[in-house]
């Protein structure tokens, strides 16, 4: 099945798009998708460091000083993706509870307007664990094999964070959890999540 033309990711820090989805997107752009990732401002060096990330990946980056349902309204009118990847509802960190919230609370009205976007996914958290340390639910994985190392390189772009202490170590673990359950070295797992109530009717990102 051909990737989305257009992808977007809503995430709450400027690691998580590498951590969560950092397979997947890379390859949605190797097959020629427009990918996108939204983020809230961190400051330096974080933003700095995500424009460098975004750049591994091959992907757009959009910084917004505020990510409310009010900031994320017109940006989903105008990129229109078919694809929007965001943190569960039940994610363990706050800031990717509130993001997703806020992606729940602007989706109504954008889709109603533009039909946009088509297909919805929530991505892993911290260990495949949820706010109460149950397994999360991500029935769509993907082989991540062709872009796990573009992945990684994205995300040992994020310095200032505890890449090799913490976080590459927690992404390998996830890629081999999930690249077990499709006979595949590493991959990426996700959600779909209802838009207006309604799944897709294929599963692809």
């Amino acid at each position: 099945m051909s990737a989305p033309a257009r992808v977007v990711a809503v995430m709450a820090h400027p690691d998580d798009p590498e951590l969560w989805a950092g397979a997947t997107l890379a390859a949605s752009v190797r097959a020629g998708a427009t990918v996108t990732i939204i983020l809230p401002r961190r400051g330096e060096p974080r933003d700095a460091e995500a424009t460098t990330s975004a750049g591994i990946l091959g992907a757009a980056l959009t910084l917004v000083d505020d990510l409310t349902p009010a900031v994320l309204d017109p940006l989903l009118r105008d990129l229109r993706p078919e694809v929007l990847i965001t943190h569960p509802a039940t994610d363990m960190h706050p800031e990717h509870r509130r993001v997703a919230d806020t992606v729940n609370a602007a989706l109504p009205d954008v889709v109603i307007a533009t039909g946009h976007p088509r297909r919805v996914y929530a991505c892993d958290s911290y260990h495949n664990l949820d706010r109460d340390g149950r397994p999360l639910h991500l029935p769509v994985i993907l082989d991540a094999t062709t872009t796990w190392d573009t992945k990684m390189r994205a995300l040992s772009a994020h310095t200032s964070q505890p890449i090799t202490e913490h976080f590459a170590p927690m992404a390998l673990n996830l890629g081999h959890l999930h690249g077990g359950r499709i006979g595949t070295a590493v991959a990426e797992a996700f959600a779909a999540v209802p838009v207006l109530g309604r799944l897709a009717p294929r599963a692809w990102l």
